[in-house]
């Protein structure tokens, strides 16, 4: 088929390459043993792995650093095409690759991208990142995992709750104040101090695991500090553009996937020896579900190209996040009644992507988080306060 020049879905030959082997692998691999590992509330680790293997767990990094040499569009792409099939194990792929790696890269010095690099790229080491705590969630300043400098160590006290990968990281990203001043660092499970707690069940998602992160007292190699003391603040603003435009672009992959469930359904299944299609509640379940999807694809890859390590765009991915979030829900909601009992039971797929859905409303930005910063930022853009 002849690509357009300005395909907004495939910008280059390169991405509709990478759309292409995502789209076969999550067909292939992923899609097999989505149902059996959200069922056991586990991250497939071993295919997990397998993402290390065709390059993708340092989608955003360069290629002479030994990723993949790409940008935001990329990273919405493998977002995209793997929560059609396993929305679970697309959050953990989402907190290694992006809220580890991708946050790493770009605040880390060579020797710890040396250290560090090589191994979450090949997906040795699962990764994943600590912000938001027992008592601090939307409100992240509220902080209160506290960093102090002992000699050559600074020593972590402090609980990270809620933490995807927590179960099988080993290294983790994690936010705490020093002096008052929040700052990152790097902490291995090794680290003196360092626990994690039992895997904390969930609704949906569950083929990522969380847990807690636990600092008693925890012992972290001075040399773990990523960039200055007091720069955490920098850090988390600029990648919480990036990770909020791949949860939209994750709510995209799970509303196009109960489209297409629901367009088969509505053909096969016959109510009054006629095809449930031929029903006006059901075409609007699946004009309304389609159209609402479109939408929401062409908002989030509108908004990936404005995205980057050097270029800010605040207000896109908040819009873009606040609303694809919701469609991802409303969609697998509307393929769910579309198929009556059977969308309700665990044979099939939509049960799951419907739980799986709700999480993007929450997780990266409440919605009411980004209603906030729309309001607050535009009202600085256009009436310059």
């Amino acid at each position: 088929m002849h690509q357009p020049a300005d395909d907004l879905f495939n910008p280059s030959e390169e991405h509709r390459m990478l759309r292409q082997m995502v789209a076969e692998f999550a067909r292939r691999e992923v899609d097999p043993q989505a149902a059996e590992f959200d069922h056991k509330g586990l991250l497939n680790v071993a295919l997990f792995r397998r993402l290390g293997d065709l390059g993708l767990l340092g989608i955003t990094v360069p290629d002479a650093d030994g990723g993949a040499g790409m940008d935001t569009t990329a990273a919405v792409l493998v977002h995209h095409e793997l929560a059609k099939y396993d929305p679970g194990f697309t959050l953990a792929y989402l907190a290694h690759s992006m809220l580890f790696v991708n946050n790493f890269y770009h605040c880390s010095n060579a020797a710890q991208k040396a250290q560090y690099l090589p191994r979450v790229l090949s997906g040795e080491w699962v990764a994943g990142m600590g912000m938001t705590e027992p008592g601090a969630g939307t409100d992240v300043m509220a902080m209160t995992t506290t960093a102090v400098r002992r000699g050559d160590e600074y020593v972590l006290t402090g609980t990270k709750t809620y933490i995807t990968n927590g179960c099988e990281g080993y290294c983790f990203l994690v936010y705490a104040k020093v002096d008052g001043q929040v700052t990152a660092f790097v902490v291995d499970r090794d680290c003196p101090g360092f626990s994690t707690s039992n895997h904390i069940d969930k609704l949906g998602m569950r083929g990522s695991t969380m847990s807690e992160l636990v600092f008693e007292e925890c012992r972290v190699p001075a040399r773990n500090l990523l960039g200055e003391v007091g720069s955490g603040v920098t850090h988390m603003m600029r990648n919480l553009e990036i990770e909020r435009i791949t949860l939209a672009a994750m709510s995209v992959g799970i509303a196009e996937r109960c489209v297409e469930i629901m367009v088969h359904h509505a053909q096969e299944r016959q109510a009054f020896r006629t095809p449930i299609n031929r029903f006006g509640q059901i075409q609007r379940y699946i004009g309304d579900g389609y159209a609402m999807t479109e939408a929401a694809k062409c908002l989030v890859y509108n908004v990936a190209r404005t995205i980057g390590p050097d270029i800010r765009n605040r207000i896109g991915s908040d819009a873009a996040k606040l609303f694809a979030a919701p469609v991802g829900k409303t969609v697998a909601d509307y393929a769910m009644q579309v198929m009556g009992g059977s969308g309700y039971c665990k044979e099939y797929p939509v049960e799951r992507l419907w739980r799986d859905a709700k999480l993007l409303e929450i997780g990266g930005g409440t919605l009411e988080a980004h209603q906030k910063n729309l309001t607050k930022d535009l009202t600085a853009q256009m009436l310059g306060r």
